[in-house]
């Protein structure tokens, strides 16, 4: 399928790996121009080569922690007018609610609500002016299931949901499209972090603890940054004009619901 965004340009958060890798090179593959963003200039600039090279579309790179006001500057002065901005950080580490006060909670909130807040906010009003724009928010499947040891991540990245909720509707009559994807268990670095932490406390090996992860979805395995990565392109694209304020639940079937 044609997504009909061949030469738009996007800003892709935390792109180097993982989930914002895979949704890079399914942009890259629509002949979409990237700026791509992380915090290790030499694994940024190995997957910004790898992407040219296979897709033969313009990559820059801006090295930044955009959960800083810098970082967010940097990126925005790299490409102040972009058509996509992909959101995406990754989550803060697990606990129990015992284990938080009040720095790991804003620590967590300006990670996972404010900085891909201020990012929308900052980059709406060009979008708005050219009358065409798509913002994907890389949120969580724990928004709608909360995960225990997440709490931190439950209730950041639910407040983010509240803010796309009501500003999509206020600016998709201006050709602007706000929506949400929402992963689940994919086989990333932090589903790696993960396993060796659940192998570590119950004394079970990490092969043993992904085969009982994998066991435990309807799919039988988890998810890959390349299929993740082929629906937010959609979620990009000019097949999704009427599409607004959606939280698209992307887990092979682990959230169990009729409608969902």
């Amino acid at each position: 399928m044609d997504l009909g965004i061949k030469g738009r340009r996007a800003i892709v958060c935390a792109s180097s790996r993982g989930l914002g890798r895979g949704t890079a090179e399914a942009l890259a593959e629509a002949g979409v121009a990237l700026t791509l963003n992380g915090r290790t200039a030499e694994t940024l600039e190995a997957t910004a080569e790898a992407i040219r090279t296979r897709y033969g579309v313009d990559v820059q790179t801006v090295v930044s922690d955009v959960t800083t006001d810098e970082g967010r500057a940097a990126l925005i002065a790299a490409e102040p007018n972009p058509d996509i901005l992909i959101n995406n950080a990754g989550g803060p580490p697990p606990g129990v609610w015992s284990d938080w006060k009040r720095p790991e909670w804003e620590a967590a909130v300006n990670a996972n609500m404010l900085t891909p807040i201020l990012l929308a906010t900052a980059l709406l009003p060009g979008m708005i002016e050219r009358g065409w724009g798509r913002i994907v928010s890389i949120t969580s499947g724990s928004v709608k299931a909360p995960i225990p040891q997440l709490g931190l991540s439950n209730a950041a990245r639910s407040g983010l949901t509240g803010f796309v909720a009501g500003t999509a509707r206020q600016v998709a009559k201006h050709g602007v499209i706000m929506n949400n994807i929402l992963p689940g268990q994919h086989d990333t670095d932090r589903i790696k972090g993960m396993l060796d932490r659940t192998a570590e406390s119950e004394k079970i090996s990490v092969e043993d603890a992904r085969a009982r992860a994998e066991a435990a979805n309807p799919r039988g395995r988890f998810g890959t940054p390349e299929e993740f990565g082929k629906v937010a392109a959609f979620l990009c694209s000019e097949h999704v004009g009427f599409m607004v304020g959606q939280n698209v639940l992307l887990d092979g079937g682990a959230f169990n619901s009729t409608m969902g």
